[in-house]
């Protein structure tokens, strides 16, 4: 039957829906990190390879090498930068069991590193370094050291070995105003250098002064200390310390404040320094 004049025709259409653009996905972002994961580890490689030396480079592939056995005591070779820091020659802990001054590795063994006699000298000179500390502050029972001296003083122990520092008050300075010391710094020197007697340690001066206001300074603050250490050091010598212990002799000036205030008469100071021995 034909269809009627009025009649249209019905057509149908498909529309496809899609849910986003392709670079609307994350694949992208997997690869992105992998290339900078990659570029990451190459830049350290490239580091690595500028900061190590050939010992510590081959130590480091003995260590990730799998066809080379790692042992509990050696840790895969003897550290992983060959007992080396990559900044410095200096000895860092060791990987495993026995990689200690107390138990060396085998190969520290047989490169004759034993620890044991480093650490128990080093402990012998602490303790007598210690020890003397201790008997300069204990001096105040002597009729010539009396308290109202010993308030002038202080020891610390630190890496760099014994500091003895003698340092002026604001009612007792060390000097005169004529630069000359007071009477009872020979006394004391006297003390000091009964005391280094009994060991073989080297000796350093430092001398420091306080500060001045520009209207009123007069006379170069380096120079000055460098005076009063060597003072220091004539009255040491005086009283029996022979002059070829003395390592070091220096003037810091004002630049080493003891206190916030740089003007205060407390930084005007002597430190002797019983230096550690080098063993």
């Amino acid at each position: 039957m034909p269809p009627l004049p009025d009649e249209r025709p019905i057509i149908i259409k498909k529309k496809k829906v899609v849910g986003g653009d392709g670079h609307h996905g994350g694949a992208w972002k997997v690869a992105y990190a992998d290339f900078v994961t990659a570029m990451m580890a190459f830049f350290m490689l490239m580091w690595l390879l500028n900061a190590t030396t050939e010992q510590q480079r081959k130590g480091l592939a003995d260590y990730f090498s799998p066809t080379i056995p790692i042992t509990r005591i050696s840790g895969g070779g003897d550290g992983s930068f060959g007992g080396d820091d990559v900044f410095s020659e200096n000895s860092i802990a060791q990987n495993g069991t026995g990689a200690s001054d107390q138990r060396p590795t085998e190969g520290r063994q047989s490169l004759g590193v034993e620890g044991s006699e480093y650490d128990d000298a080093a402990n012998a000179e602490e303790a007598a370094l210690e020890a003397l500390g201790r008997a300069l502050s204990e001096a105040g029972g002597d009729s010539l050291v009396t308290e109202l001296v010993l308030r002038h003083v202080q020891t610390r122990l630190t890496d760099e070995g014994l500091i003895i520092e003698i340092f002026s008050l604001p009612d007792a300075p060390l000097f005169d105003s004529d630069g000359r010391t007071v009477e009872w710094l020979p006394i004391l020197s006297s003390v000091i250098a009964d005391l280094f007697g009994t060991v073989t340690n080297q000796v350093a001066v430092h001398g420091y002064v306080a500060a001045q206001p520009l209207v009123r300074a007069s006379q170069d603050r380096f120079e000055l200390s460098i005076e009063r250490a060597a003072s220091m050091r004539r009255l040491l010598e005086e009283n029996g310390l022979p002059s070829q212990r003395l390592e070091r002799l220096s003037g810091h000036g004002d630049r080493r404040p003891a206190t916030q205030d740089p003007l205060a008469i407390r930084n005007d100071r002597i430190e002797i320094i019983l230096l550690r021995n080098r063993v």
